[in-house]
């Protein structure tokens, strides 16, 4: 993906991703015992990625355990309504990242046949 086209959104765009299924995860294993859920600093990461770092570097180099507000008695400290909402905030996020870049295509196609 060419980054000087998409400037920072092609970077946030594939964090969001990244983000996307590292919690998917923390849902999936929701019941497993001793899971212990991690989530992205997605500001981190891009600040990261920003400065030159590759993105799976990024991502990796921001990724943190989560702090459970009630932990579970076997060790578990996914905490499905939290996750459920960052999925949610994430979702949103990929979306208008998704959208701004859809435009930036829509744009250099319309220069290309000259509209």
């Amino acid at each position: 993906m060419p980054q000087d086209l998409f400037g920072i959104h092609g970077k946030a765009l594939e964090l969001r991703s990244q983000r996307m299924g590292l919690i998917a995860s923390n849902i999936a294993n929701a019941a497993t015992p001793g899971y212990k859920a991690k989530d992205i600093d997605f500001g981190a990461a891009l600040t990261r990625a920003e400065n030159g770092s590759d993105i799976d570097a990024a991502a990796q180099g921001a990724t943190l355990y989560r702090v459970p507000v009630m932990p579970a008695l076997d060790g578990n400290t996914v905490e499905l309504q939290n996750e459920q909402l960052a999925f949610s905030e994430n979702a949103l996020g990929y979306s208008t990242t998704l959208e701004f870049i859809r435009g930036r295509v829509d744009t250099v196609k319309r220069a290309l046949r000259g509209d």
